[in-house]
């Protein structure tokens, strides 16, 4: 590992490019002591309202706690949630000015229900349709004159509409002719549309289906990794496992296998963004995928000890990289 105060200082000079799916993250905790007599759900007594930046915007949390910088796109709409959202980003100082709205859509937010710290129902307000061609052509040209700044690219779908088949293979394609990294968080069946992309990170559950694996066998990760390795022609394959923690594979053959590292598990809620904007921006810095897959492994086990959408932080990081080291 190197010098953990060197690394910091690489952090801080690295340029990512978020393109994904940005969504408000909306809060209601309160608490329950009875059930509902109209039907056999929990009566939740509100105490308090919060509110979070979510989706891609999240991965750009992550990576500005970690201080490094980001550039942020994704589609919003012309709505009072949109205006939250930006607020939300300026606070986190991250830029809101990349946002597209759009007055087709509305800004997706996910209101969450927690009682207890424990969530009791999460409800969707979004537009999930396909972006047009025709939109797709005016937003490309705001993301390349983004490519010039950037040193690496993180795509975050969250399977909201806008990161279309022949956008993601214009994007990829444009990474691969400016020789630039590009990382990818997937999200549904079909991988055919982050071909050659650098690496993906998807979970067990998505790695498995997007092969048409069953997920009960033994040695469905293992498989799993080295289908997506070749039916896509990627660098690497990082499965995220949750209490097993990850595993990576790289298309040299090797496999690297890295044990979980939570203490106490309170909310996986946003993990695999931290996972992914730590990744971007430790191999920005010039890390290899297998150190920065050990650094991300341990921000992730740090974000889940937390409740509610959470970012990782510097002072996080490098306390448990020094105390791993000490």
């Amino acid at each position: 590992m190197h010098n953990i105060k060197e690394l910091i200082e690489k952090f801080s000079r690295v340029k990512v490019l978020i393109v994904g799916d940005v969504m408000l993250d909306r809060y209601w905790w309160g608490s329950v002591s009875r059930i509902s007599p109209e039907a056999p759900v929990p009566v939740v007594k509100l105490e308090r309202t919060s509110v979070a930046a979510g989706g891609a915007a999240n991965v750009a949390a992550n990576v500005v706690g970690l201080g490094a910088e980001t550039f942020l796109v994704g589609l919003i709409g012309t709505d009072a949630e949109a205006r939250n959202l930006s607020e939300l980003l300026t606070d986190s100082k991250i830029s809101p000015d990349y946002l597209i709205p759009l007055k087709t859509r509305q800004t997706s937010v996910k209101t969450r229900i927690i009682a207890h710290s424990q969530q009791v129902v999460r409800v969707d307000d979004e537009n999930i349709a396909p972006i047009s061609v025709f939109e797709a052509e005016n937003i490309f040209p705001s993301i390349e004159k983004l490519f010039v700044e950037s040193d690496i690219v993180i795509v975050s779908d969250y399977a909201k509409g806008f990161l279309t088949e022949n956008f993601l293979s214009r994007l990829i394609t444009k990474c691969a002719s400016e020789k630039k990294k590009i990382l990818v968080d997937p999200k549904g069946k079909d991988y055919s549309k982050y071909k050659s992309a650098t690496l993906l990170t998807p979970n067990r559950k998505e790695a498995t289906e997007a092969c048409g694996f069953e997920d009960f066998e033994d040695d469905v990760v293992e498989r799993a990794g080295k289908t997506l390795l070749e039916k896509f022609s990627t660098d690497s394959v990082l499965i995220t496992q949750g209490e097993k923690g990850m595993t990576l594979f790289q298309n040299d053959g090797e496999i690297y296998s890295f044990e979980a590292l939570a203490r106490n598990v309170y909310d996986v809620t946003g993990a695999g963004d931290t996972v992914i904007a730590t990744l971007a921006v430790a191999i920005g810095a010039g890390l290899n995928f297998f150190e920065a897959a050990r650094i991300a492994n341990i921000a992730a086990g740090l974000v889940v000890e937390q409740i509610g959408t959470t970012a990782i932080s510097l002072k996080m990081l490098e306390d448990a990289l020094t105390e791993k080291h000490s």
